[in-house]
Parts: structure tokens; C-alpha cells; sequence
């Protein structure tokens, strides 16, 4: 599928768009490895929870737990502000809370791409709301145009401020298995 330029038309308005290919691979994987390294020291003394927000950050967070050199639990939820579409809705929708306790602990929350910050604030908010001892974000990518309402510990790539798929991250739901990370350009 990689191979894959142009979509087809079952993928609707988006018939006859290109991929592009931003980040290959293996250039992704080199960062993981670095994020990975940088986390174990940062939490070398601490057994983080690290909770991934689905369903965009699955690949993301495989990747990059494997890379830990530290001991952590692991827990997922699921937010959605995009409904299918290429740009947010403006709100956040809890569809799947966290189930583990988390005051009085440090909390890493893995995202695939923060965009508007309109995720994260929420996250932000709710978390520090249990009594957290810390919470720090790690994302894949980072918008060249974002002003996140906080700053984010850890960024994986800064892409332009386009509609990226691959890796995990999806088109409708579609196309998260691309191995690297590509923009989608209409003709």
C-alpha cells in the first residue's frame, strides 16, 4: 500500500488526491529511538504511567515504549475532535476514559499530532484534575504553525500545516498502516 500515490475512489471527496511522502520510515524510527532515551533519563527515577490516546497514537506508542529503558504502566483513551473530517471540530468528545489511578503519579500522555492544542488542554485539564504529580506530553508531530496553550515536553517532527496520514494516524479511519508519514494533496 505504501506504494500507493494517488487514492482511489473509495475514499470519496478525496478520490484523486496524492500522498506525499514528509517523513520516511526509517527517519521516524531514528527519532523514536532518540524520544525513547530521552524519556528513560527524564523518568529514571519515577514509574510513569503512560497513557496513549487512541486510536491515532497506537503505532506511536508500540514504537516508543519498546524503546524505554524504564519501568512504567500503561494505560489508553479515547478522545475525538475531528468526526471523520480533515480539520477539528472545535470540541472534545470523551469517548474512553482511563481506567487506572493516577494522583499522585507522573503521567506521560502519548499523542500522534497536536495540532490546534484543543486535545491537549482537555487532557491537560482532566488529568491535573485527579491529583497528578506531573503531566508531560510526547507527540509524533507538532504543526509548524502550532501555539499549543502549553508547551509540549517532547516532539517528535514539525510537519507544515497540512493533512498528514500514516503511521497511525488516518484518513476516515483509513490508511493508518502507511509505514511512513505522508500529506494528502488535492488535485
Amino acid at each position: 500500500m505504501s506504494d500507493r500515490l494517488i487514492l482511489g475512489k473509495e475514499f470519496g471527496e478525496f478520490a484523486g488526491s496524492k500522498l506525499v511522502e514528509l517523513i520516511s520510515e526509517e527517519t521516524i524510527k531514528n527519532r523514536i529511538i532518540e524520544l525513547g532515551k530521552q524519556i528513560s533519563e527524564d523518568y529514571k527515577e519515577s514509574v510513569p504511567i503512560i497513557i496513549g490516546v487512541l486510536n491515532g497514537s497506537f503505532i506511536f506508542f508500540a514504537d516508543l515504549f519498546r524503546e524505554l529503558d524504564i519501568d512504567a504502566e500503561v494505560d489508553f483513551i479515547k478522545i475525538s475532535s475531528y468526526q471523520n473530517k480533515t480539520q477539528t471540530s472545535g470540541t472534545v468528545r470523551l469517548l474512553k476514559d482511563i481506567s487506572c489511578d493516577v494522583s499522585e503519579r507522573d503521567v506521560l500522555v502519548v499523542e500522534d499530532i497536536i495540532d490546534t492544542g484543543l486535545s491537549m488542554k482537555f487532557l491537560k485539564h482532566r488529568l491535573e484534575e485527579c491529583n497528578t504529580k506531573s503531566v508531560k506530553f510526547v507527540t509524533l508531530l507538532t504543526k509548524d504553525y502550532t501555539s499549543p496553550p502549553e508547551p509540549i515536553d517532547y516532539i517528535g517532527f514539525t510537519v507544515p500545516d497540512k493533512f498528514v496520514i500514516g503511521y497511525g494516524l488516518d484518513l476516515a479511519q483509513k490508511l493508518r498502516n502507511l509505514k511512513a508519514i505522508y500529506s494528502l494533496e488535492q488535485e
